[in-house]
């Protein structure tokens, strides 16, 4: 008893020491960390606050602002950028040049759920956390995956990841987060956030919750307009704020506070969380008491930009009790108009100090006092070294079945007369040259472009065949649900014509778990969550008995498939 008692002490010590990893102070970082303060000018000591884009897409092309960027490092000595778009070789190229430029060394910032792959064209990206939220029990393979992502911004000079995402996926109608949410179990995405999180941290890379309190339950894109959120505290705190709490205890060093209108938390007009001190300072940092980083979702996003001018909301957003700001879309002018506010004694330099600092011993941690190079050579293949093996496993964990007609599924064979009808498709993919090069199936496509006449011509055919099994792939649909995915009406009838004739189709849904309302008469449904040669190679295994379904549905698509259904019943 008494070990068991000093293994929860130990335990509880480690889990508050490591809240502090990339905050904590030492003799060696407080000197750091003091000097280079002390030789920071005042707008300097603002600019550490700020955090700038460094690259987009344009006309469907990404473009690094490489100019741009090095003029503001040189004329602000700014805090930190963050990267979106361009060639894997080429950003760490910038990278490397950039923080040589830089007077104070930046934070090196990615959105990068998903790694590197979800910015870099040429390299592939690890799966949507919608599908790691499918697989029961994997907090090691969810760990691992973090692990790799970390490697891969360590490879080019990444330091910090805007991830993983702990918004609960609670509102199938959400324009934003969906397939970006673990699902909408609190406790699946507490833990696999925890996981991402650790992953990345332990091997040098900070993380940072998004979107607090909770972006899962809006309909609004808060890249367009300000979400409200008619829920009380006490409502966010059984709920939304759960998988905050747990990952804060766990050691998170940051998070991002999203733009949203609650007004039952603070009901002044058009004032988002992200710049309301009841929201920062009251409930995340008193009420909760997080003191890692603080950072502000996008300032240039519509839900807060279409409301306050550029530097007003830059005060509002330090106001609030937020450190750094993110995106916005004039340096100086921020750093003007907070220096207004401290010389009106709206802000004060503690305020500015406490900020910075905290930013600054970040760095620190982060082994950002001693520069160094990155080598440009071999980048891609190293960036894509983990990305196939761990995609693999995540493919065989999640698949779903959804429902097997007797609760069992006897696998297909050569011998049969097969039929794959590939919906949302033109030509062939991986899992229809499978079909038809392993068990000689017949391969019909129908793209959502389809007519009515088309569709039926390809229905006629089916019955006229009058085949053994017939197996419908759902592809290529939206991650969205807008427009019902892009799924088209005419698909959506094909899909019931056929389930009536062959009661006993096989429906395979690559993509967003939502989407599978539109098979949902199907006796034999199988979710895949994502629709590349991997998961289709995962899919077709399962068809033949090669592998079986292990994963469960991460949210709810009716009341006759809830979250959890998931038959765990071995092929035979």
């Amino acid at each position: 008893m008494k070990r068991f008692i000093y293994l929860l002490i130990t335990m509880f010590f480690a889990v508050n020491t490591y809240a502090q990893h990339f905050l904590k102070h030492s003799a060696k970082a407080d000197k750091w960390v003091d000097s280079v303060y002390q030789s920071l000018t005042p707008k300097q000591r603002i600019a550490q606050l700020i955090v700038i884009r460094e690259s987009d897409i344009r006309n469907n092309q990404p473009i690094i602002f490489a100019d741009s960027v090095k003029n503001i490092i040189k004329q602000y000595n700014i805090g930190a950028v963050c990267l979106f778009q361009g060639a894997a070789n080429e950003q760490a190229k910038y990278i490397g040049e950039f923080q040589q430029l830089a007077q104070t060394p930046l934070l090196v910032c990615i959105d990068g759920e998903t790694g590197l792959g979800m910015r870099m064209n040429e390299v592939q990206k690890f799966p949507d956390q919608l599908t790691i939220g499918a697989m029961r029990n994997a907090d090691k393979l969810v760990y691992k995956m973090g692990c790799a992502i970390a490697i891969q911004c360590k490879r080019i000079g990444i330091n910090l990841d805007y991830a993983p995402v702990v918004d609960i996926n609670n509102n199938p109608q959400n324009p934003v987060i969906g397939y970006r949410s673990f699902g909408q179990n609190k406790y699946i995405v507490a833990r696999y956030g925890i996981a991402v999180m650790r992953g990345l941290q332990d091997n040098g890379v900070m993380a940072c919750a998004k979107h607090f309190p909770g972006h899962g339950d809006v309909d609004v894109d808060s890249h367009l307009d300000l979400p409200v959120i008619h829920k009380s505290l006490q409502s966010l705190d059984t709920l939304e704020l759960y998988p905050f709490k747990k990952i804060f205890k766990a050691g998170i060093g940051s998070v991002m506070i999203a733009h949203l209108f609650i007004p039952m938390i603070d009901s002044t007009p058009h004032l988002a969380s992200s710049l309301s001190p009841k929201f920062v300072n009251d409930l995340l940092r008193k009420q909760i008491g997080f003191n890692g980083i603080s950072f502000t979702d996008a300032l240039e996003m519509q839900g807060v930009a279409k409301y306050f001018p550029q530097g007003e909301i830059a005060v509002k957003s330090l106001l609030a009790g937020n450190d750094m700001l993110c995106l916005p879309e004039n340096v100086g002018q921020c750093i003007q108009k907070i220096e207004e506010a401290i010389n009106d004694r709206e802000l004060s330099w503690s305020n500015i100090e406490n900020s910075a600092k905290r930013v600054l011993y970040a760095k620190y941690n982060l082994g950002l006092n001693k520069r160094s190079n990155i080598d440009t050579i071999n980048v891609v293949a190293d960036l894509n070294k983990d990305v196939k093996s761990i995609r693999t496993e995540i493919a065989k964990q999640s698949l779903t079945a959804v429902a097997l007609e007797h609760n069992h599924f006897l696998p297909l064979r050569k011998n049969e007369k097969i039929a794959y009808v590939a919906i949302g498709m033109n030509n062939e993919n991986t899992i229809s040259k499978e079909m038809k090069n392993v068990l000689n199936a017949d391969v019909f496509y129908l793209s959502y472009n389809a007519t009515d006449d088309e569709a039926q011509t390809l229905f006629d055919k089916l019955v006229i065949k009058n085949y053994d099994r017939i197996v419908v792939g759902v592809h290529g649909f939206s991650k969205y649900p807008a427009h019902n995915f892009g799924i088209s009406e005419t698909t959506v009838d094909l899909l019931h014509q056929i389930s009536t004739h062959y009661s006993s189709a096989i429906a395979l849904v690559f993509g967003n778990p939502y989407a599978i309302a539109n098979v949902a008469d199907y006796k034999n449904i199988i979710a895949c969550y994502e629709d590349d040669t991997i998961f289709q190679q995962n899919a077709f295994h399962f068809l033949i008995g090669k592998t079986f379904a292990k994963g469960r549905l991460p949210i709810s698509v009716n009341a006759a498939m809830p979250y959890g259904t998931g038959i765990l019943v071995k092929v035979k």
